[in-house]
């Protein structure tokens, strides 16, 4: 985990900073670990949760990630790997498109949970680049194109692993396919 060791051209890439901790060295971590093998890397950013202060916390979350993120999956593809490794970014659901807090606090502006219309973003690992695969109506409210489920995505992720989605039981839980999980084919390559 010695980053010191990274180029200062990666580091810049990535914006990370040797011994300091951030997303952006778990990015260049996450990249090291795949480097050597490791077949599943998951990283974890708090403070999404943006009820209140949206305008000021939104800016400071996407600076601590954007930068970062893209720099792993331009690492992975310029390295070869990311063929084979599938990069998935995405959060526990959307949020609302309309304001919550009090209107005349802007500090108090924020966003409510919202399960309804969100995004993820794929790249890698079968996955076809560029492609944008379903919309929400003009509020951003609810997904009106190429709806799917979570269990979809799962199914997703399931076949580009090579597993067979309809033979894996969850324990406490029904199969995917009975939950209208099946493979999104469309954004496969």
């Amino acid at each position: 985990i010695d980053l010191a060791r990274e180029t200062p051209e990666t580091l810049r890439l990535y914006g990370a900073e040797p011994g300091k901790v951030s997303f952006a060295n778990n990015c260049l971590l996450a990249r090291r670990l795949v480097e050597r093998g490791v077949r599943f890397v998951q990283l974890y950013h708090a403070d999404w949760d943006h009820h209140s202060d949206i305008q000021g916390s939104i800016k400071v979350q996407a600076g601590e990630t954007d930068k970062a993120t893209a720099a792993l999956i331009k690492d992975l593809k310029q390295r070869g790997l990311l063929e084979d490794t599938l990069v998935i970014w995405g959060g526990e659901f959307g949020r609302t498109p309309f304001l919550q807090g009090d209107i005349n606090d802007k500090k108090q502006w924020g966003r409510d949970h919202h399960p309804y219309g969100f995004s993820i973003a794929m790249a890698g690992g079968g996955i076809k680049g560029g492609v944008i695969h379903g919309a929400t109506d003009e509020l951003g409210f609810h997904a009106v194109e190429n709806r799917h489920y979570v269990t979809d995505v799962h199914a997703t992720v399931f076949h580009l692993l090579g597993l067979d989605h309809r033979r894996l039981e969850i324990p406490g839980r029904k199969r995917l396919d009975l939950d209208f999980g099946q493979p999104i084919r469309e954004i496969m390559a």
